[in-house]
């Protein structure tokens, strides 16, 4: 059986002209496969004077217009954000011995999006998104339980917690996008989408 797609490499890169089919392949192979958290990625932000953080968070949606994770408009991540939209991506996948790299900019989800999974969320999580001043410092933990009690009575009907204007979504529309697969002796597979100036898809195989 050949192993091997036509580029030489193998055939779980598939044979596609766009990233997206292949990306989500990979994330239902890592839904199957990957004990917790299939959808965790690492995201990297930079400050306006290029300082750069990573932190996990979870992918909610995905497209061909772009991935979308939400967030407190006010965090760090945040407000790194609205100065620096430049951000990158990046899915490890040890069950599967894969890795994604996406690189993009960012830009806020529609208000109709932001809410629609807002009211998916539990009710809990909804309060917890008016009760954390997500990034700042807290003199304790209970100042934090103490604000989740409060707005646990200011909302007491579990199926009528607005959203708060500071908490929505991100969408990363991408500019690259590079899968990679382990190999033996760290010689390992990778393919590289990139965006051209026409908004058409390139590949190119990277030196491991």
């Amino acid at each position: 059986m050949n192993q091997k797609n036509s580029l030489g490499l193998n055939k779980c890169f598939l044979d596609v002209d766009e990233p997206f089919e292949l990306f989500g392949k990979w994330f239902d192979e890592a839904k199957k496969r990957e004990i917790n958290d299939p959808n965790a990625l690492a995201l990297g932000t930079a400050s306006k004077d290029g300082i750069p953080s990573v932190r996990m968070v979870l992918l909610k949606g995905f497209d061909k217009n772009g991935f979308i994770f939400y967030t407190n408009l006010n965090s760090q991540k945040g407000n790194e954000i609205k100065v620096n939209p430049n951000a990158t991506m990046c899915f490890h996948w040890k069950s599967l011995l894969r890795q994604i790299r996406i690189v993009g900019t960012l830009s806020p989800v529609s208000e109709k999006t932001a809410d629609d999974y807002y009211n998916s969320r539990a009710y809990e999580s909804r309060i917890g998104a008016w009760a954390s001043k997500q990034s700042t410092v807290l003199k304790n933990r209970d100042e934090l339980l103490n604000a989740m009690k409060n707005f646990r009575n200011k909302y007491k009907d579990t199926n009528n917690v607005p959203r708060p204007s500071h908490w929505s979504g991100w969408n990363l529309k991408p500019s690259t996008i590079e899968f990679w697969l382990d190999g033996d002796n760290r010689i390992h597979e990778r393919l590289k989408y990139s965006l051209d100036k026409n908004n058409s898809w390139t590949k190119s195989l990277l030196s491991p």
